[in-house]
């Protein structure tokens, strides 16, 4: 039997703290979201798992995204080409994303075809084949994949940064994995993954739109009746140390005119006391168009089309990240100022004006986060996916009005480092290396690496 909410409240919730085993599930099996609305005739329903790449193998690195990719390849009475054939002519769509923590399988279709495409859904989760010949197939494009991202300076930096910054700890692997790592995959690892993680006691359904809950819940039956019970997945990821010092990694690429640059070090945890206070800080900061970060790179320097700053968070402690983008002959001049300005961030804070602007942004912005029946089951379900405090989206808004000057710059001093931060830039070694490490003061170590690195 499974749970149902409606409108955020839970039907018959038990055992539903965090740090219980596995999450937030329960013996009496998933959890079903839902949120209804008619505005439209669309139907879309996430079911997610509470397991990610971090429950890769070490050397399987991918394994999970491939998993989730190869549900679409083939399942009982389908072939590839068939499973495509019908989501077309249903009308409707149908993907698989993995990240660090969740797999998630997303469905969405027009009322009038729910109930073939519901069919269709439970067989993809509950049945497939992952036929030998598709393995090889998506293996081979997810190589691909691997080598075109190479052209994206930006993935180039970001893979850098996290490698460097969560050296040794799942948070810096590559959700995509790498060509050795999707080399080795084979058919039986698929099939093993799956086994594990795809059961009902691991999984979260969402369901929204032009649908009631009595019928959102009998539906959520349907595409787990397949599935397996099997046993609550314990989080594999242990919480990340900072590393002392500050590193520079260098990512060299021939003939780049324009450099990519994201410093950081580690942020802030969704659990910590302090942290609707440090987001409100960092939208002050860097989460503007008028922040501080934006006017004194781009507004008042021309340095970057883009400068922002971002406090992330997963299940665990996350990065807090300045991402810029200088032309190469600025990029040295932008480094120096963006590290003035995280000093002076710390040393003198944010002002009240400033904090005033920001909440009153965020306070109106939020009214795009929930204006959508989707988008607002997607925040329950975020809650329970990545173990948020309960009501963690709920009381956002009462929680950013409440916060105070004295509180939002005594979480930046708590939370943002100034010295255990690296630095990440993709450019050309030789002609910019030696100026971006003098732009450093207090530099520890300094990494250079090809920019085709696996």
């Amino acid at each position: 039997m499974s749970q149902s909410v409606k409108s955020g409240v839970a039907w018959g919730a038990e055992e539903q703290g965090r740090g219980a085993p596995g999450g937030r599930v329960t013996p009496r099996g998933p959890v079903v979201l839902v949120e209804t609305s008619h505005a439209l005739p669309l139907v879309s329903i996430v079911v997610a798992f509470r397991s990610g790449s971090a429950h890769d193998p070490a050397g399987r690195e991918g394994l999970a995204r491939i998993t989730a990719r190869m549900l679409r390849r083939g399942a009982e009475g389908y072939s590839a080409n068939e499973i495509e054939e019908t989501i077309d002519a249903l009308g409707g769509e149908f993907g698989a994303d993995v990240a660090t923590s969740a797999t998630s399988a997303h469905f969405e279709v027009i009322k009038r075809s729910l109930d073939r495409f519901v069919d269709l859904g439970a067989t993809l989760l509950a049945r497939p084949t992952f036929p030998e010949p598709e393995l090889a197939r998506l293996l081979r494009e997810a190589e691909a994949e691997l080598v075109d991202a190479r052209d994206s300076d930006r993935s180039l930096c970001s893979r850098a940064f996290r490698r460097t910054l969560f050296a040794g700890h799942p948070y810096g692997r590559r959700i995509a994995g790498t060509i050795p790592t999707l080399r080795a995959i084979t058919r039986d690892d698929v099939a093993a993954f799956y086994a594990r993680h795809y059961t009902r006691r691991n999984a979260i359904v969402a369901i929204s739109g032009d649908i009631e809950p009595g019928e959102a819940h009998a539906i959520a039956e349907r595409l787990l009746s397949g599935l397996p019970e099997g046993e609550a997945i314990a989080d594999p990821v242990p919480d990340p140390a900072a590393r002392p010092g500050r590193r520079l990694v260098f990512v060299d690429k021939p003939e780049r005119t324009q450099t990519q640059m994201v410093i950081g070090g580690l942020g802030t945890d969704a659990h910590d006391p302090d942290h609707i206070a440090l987001v409100v800080a960092n939208t002050a900061f860097g989460g503007t168009f008028s922040s501080r970060l934006m006017q004194e790179v781009r507004a008042k320097r021309g340095w970057s089309y883009g400068a922002s700053s971002r406090a992330g968070f997963d299940r665990h402690r996350d990065a807090f990240t300045m991402w810029t983008a200088p032309a190469a002959q600025d990029a040295a001049a932008c480094l120096s100022l963006e590290l003035d300005l995280l000093a002076a961030l710390r040393r003198d804070g944010i002002t009240e004006d400033e904090l005033t602007f920001v909440k009153r942004y965020l306070v109106r912005s939020h009214a795009f986060e929930i204006d959508t029946a989707r988008k607002r089951v997607h925040q329950k379900l975020e809650e329970m996916l990545y173990d948020l405090p309960e009501g963690y989206h709920e009381t956002y808004v009462q929680r950013v009005e409440a916060v105070t000057v004295e509180e939002a710059n005594a979480a930046v001093r708590r939370r943002i480092p100034e010295d255990d931060l690296v630095v990440g830039v993709v450019g050309t070694h030789a002609e910019i290396g030696e100026a971006i490490a003098s732009a450093i003061p207090r530099l520890s170590d300094v990494q250079v690496e090809p920019y085709d690195l696996e």
